[in-house]
């Protein structure tokens, strides 16, 4: 129903909005060494968490936040509603299911949420990449109007988006593909363990509250590690004009190849992974909890 619906979608607003400010902090500090931020470049992340404040006072840990926020409402909504949407389609019209539909399905809403909710993204990470006393961007309505009549309209919005929609795909594909596989083998090998009867539909079994937050976690963390190559190339592309060796950095290829031949693969590719640990993780293990206790609450199952 409509007012089932809405309620949803208030809810998982809310509580993305209260996650994502929490780990605000380190969302800051991985924009900061993906990009290698000069100001920063030469630290690691504890250390880089410990200099921000210093150098920009605590409010500094939660630039960028603010467009965070505002993003947070449609993403979530409209990830989690394709997934349902897509997995539908996938095993009426192409008749597939099983593990496969559930790893096409989560590609696709993941695709979809990031392309409708991009130009904000772009917005935040502007923002949260600028250091005190260097501020090209006075707020979240100004680096729009930047971004738009300086750097090509609407395209300009859109810079890095190849390897976001690249990195999406195995990354939200092998999130749910995870999730749902773990689901199940749980649920069939251990059902009195791990396993409960669903709230709306005692014929269901449902994985107990510990048991969903362990799967999600693990699942962020392995979809995680297969992608972030690809994240740190768009953000990089992303700040682009911004950056010095922007020239360098123009399609996803260019990209990769620069980063790694600069700084590896630790330094490089996978800098700030840890990092991304530590914020990913449990925000995968909640938002997939929240995701299968509101099926619950709607009457789903």
């Amino acid at each position: 129903s409509i007012p089932s619906l809405f309620f949803f979608l208030s809810w998982k607003g809310v509580a993305g909005c209260c996650a994502k400010t929490t780990i605000a902090p380190l969302d800051r500090v991985k924009i900061l060494l993906q990009a290698h931020n000069h100001h920063y470049r030469h630290l690691g992340v504890f250390s880089t968490l410990c200099a921000v404040p210093k150098k920009e006072g605590y409010l500094g840990l939660y630039k960028g936040n603010g467009a965070m926020m505002i993003r947070i409402f449609p993403y979530g909504a409209i990830q989690f509603m394709a997934f349902d949407q897509y997995k539908k389609v996938i095993q009426k019209q192409l008749g597939i299911s099983g593990h496969v539909h559930r790893l096409m399905a989560g590609s696709m809403a993941g695709i979809t949420a990031v392309i409708c909710t991009y130009p904000l993204d772009m917005v935040r990470v502007r923002l949260a990449f600028q250091v005190k006393g260097e501020h090209k961007y006075m707020g979240i309505i100004h680096a729009f109007k930047m971004i738009y009549t300086k750097e090509g309209g609407l395209r300009g919005f859109y810079r890095g988006l190849l390897p976001t929609v690249v990195g999406m795909a195995p990354y939200a594909g092998f999130s749910f593909f995870t999730f749902g596989t773990l689901k199940s083998i749980g649920l069939a090998q251990a059902p009195n363990l791990l396993g409960r009867p669903s709230l709306d539909n005692p014929d269901v079994l449902v994985l107990k509250t510990h048991v969903n937050l362990l799967c999600g976690g693990i699942a962020g963390a392995i979809a995680q590690t297969i992608s972030y190559p690809l994240d740190v190339t768009r953000r990089r592309m992303q700040l682009g004009a911004i950056l010095p060796d922007s020239e360098k950095c123009l399609t996803m290829v260019q990209t990769l190849k620069y980063v790694y031949q600069q700084h590896g693969v630790r330094r490089g590719l996978y800098r700030g992974l840890s990092l991304n640990y530590i914020r990913c993780i449990p925000s995968q293990a909640v938002a997939f909890t929240t995701y299968e206790l509101m099926k619950q609450l709607l009457h789903l199952n």
